[in-house]
């Protein structure tokens, strides 16, 4: 959620910056009667954003590596919007003022028509690059927080612009979007790390159990992330507000007693900030260590079953809930561990508590989802038996009557193909 209340803030108020200096120019100039050109450019613009947001919603992508491609194409607009805002933001307003000047000039309509396009192009922008952020985000967390931290976001978007420009806010915007800035450049590494991952899941790009395991639980954990972004706001904070502090000329007998009262101050505030910056580390060391005791917690305990005639038989009614069950057979002095799950659609998914990314580090079961133990990646229930990605490896089986049936020689063989 933190992550959309952020991208959502800094996309709306860019927005409402845009469209606060066209409205105050328009009413300084005595030009307020072109400014429902203006606002009929924000309407289309925000409903065609919108419109982008919903068939993104409907268009559900399962493929990791489309969702790897997504997610960095994410990472990258978050970048260039840092860099669009970072680069303009010293002339924007001399730029816009300019430019709606040159279009007042005209005919009403013809003005109107003119400076409705460049405000709708302008926050059209802003909003098509929400939407497929969003999207993003979406993939890797909970969607309903998603669009509580969006309509959060841009409510106080809203809010920020409009009471700046009546006047009754006074914040430096140049602070405001540096502060953002930085925080926004730790939800791209998340968008490009995550991409990465799935791209790796997909086996798009080569990867191995090791890199799977130190990536993969951080980029699949929003609680890290959340800690991350936390402890990076209040040491910006902090250095605002120390900056601020030490810029105010203290007030003492002569120079040489302000120029002691400044570096006291000085001193103060770097041991402050030091103090402040060891804290978050110790505390996103410990958030760290708990997601990766999370996923080498011990696997989940297997009922042993013996074969006879060469295959293993299973009871359905023992397995027929929709959970993960997870059993184990001795074959050639050697134990092997496999799942069985019956998926939504009715069938029966049967596979080795293994990958051919992650080998034998086998799977946990979170709720209703299927986990990853070495790389926290989330495994579509349906998709279980199907090959491709951190999926467990699939085995045939079959129903005999009220119990489904396994060959053994089919377990070792699939086993064979797992690395180490």
């Amino acid at each position: 959620m933190i992550s959309s209340f952020l991208i959502a803030l800094r996309e709306g108020a860019e927005a409402a910056l845009v469209v606060g200096i066209v409205l105050v120019y328009l009413d300084r100039t005595g030009r307020s009667r072109l400014a429902r050109f203006a606002w009929a450019g924000v309407a289309l613009a925000a409903a065609l954003s919108l419109a982008a947001a919903i068939a993104l919603e409907r268009w559900q992508i399962s493929e990791d590596g489309f969702e790897g491609l997504l997610m960095l194409l994410a990472a990258v607009f978050v970048v260039t919007m840092i860099l669009w805002m970072n680069r303009v933001a010293r002339h924007l307003r001399k730029e816009i003022e300019q430019r709606v000047e040159s279009f007042a000039q005209k005919t009403d309509l013809a003005a109107g028509l003119g400076l409705g396009t460049f405000v709708f192009l302008m926050v059209l922008r802003e909003g098509a690059e929400l939407a497929l952020i969003l999207r993003a985000v979406e993939l890797s967390t909970e969607g309903v927080a998603v669009w509580i931290g969006t309509g959060l976001g841009l409510a106080l978007a809203i809010a920020v612009g409009f009471f700046f420009f009546e006047g009754t806010l006074k914040i430096p915007l140049g602070r405001f979007f540096a502060v953002t800035s930085a925080i926004l450049v730790i939800v791209a590494v998340q968008l490009a790390l995550t991409g990465f991952h799935e791209l790796s899941e997909a086996m798009w790009i080569p990867s191995g159990k090791r890199e799977m395991a130190i990536v993969g639980p951080i980029v699949r954990n929003e609680f890290f992330f959340f800690v991350v972004i936390l402890g990076a706001a209040a040491l910006l904070i902090l250095r605002e507000w120390r900056s601020m502090s030490l810029a105010a000329a203290p007030e003492a007998a002569n120079d040489a007693d302000r120029r002691r009262i400044r570096w006291e101050r000085r001193t103060q505030s770097r041991w402050m900030f030091t103090a402040a910056a060891l804290f978050v580390i110790v505390i996103l060391t410990l958030t760290a260590d708990f997601v990766y005791a999370r996923v080498s917690a011990a696997p989940p305990q297997a009922q042993t079953v013996t074969a006879e005639n060469g295959a293993v038989r299973i009871a359905t009614a023992r397995v027929n809930d929709g959970n993960l069950h997870f059993f184990q057979v001795e074959t050639n002095n050697t134990s092997l561990r496999f799942v069985v799950i019956r998926k939504p659609d009715g069938n029966w998914a049967t596979a080795l508590d293994s990958c051919m990314i992650c080998g034998w580090a086998g799977y946990r079961q979170s709720g209703s989802n299927v986990i990853c133990r070495n790389c926290a990646s989330a495994i579509y229930v349906p998709s279980i038996g199907q090959a491709g990605g951190c999926n467990p490896v699939s085995v045939p089986s079959h129903l005999d009557g009220s119990e489904l049936v396994i060959d053994v020689s089919v377990l070792t063989d699939a086993a064979r193909r797992v690395p180490q």
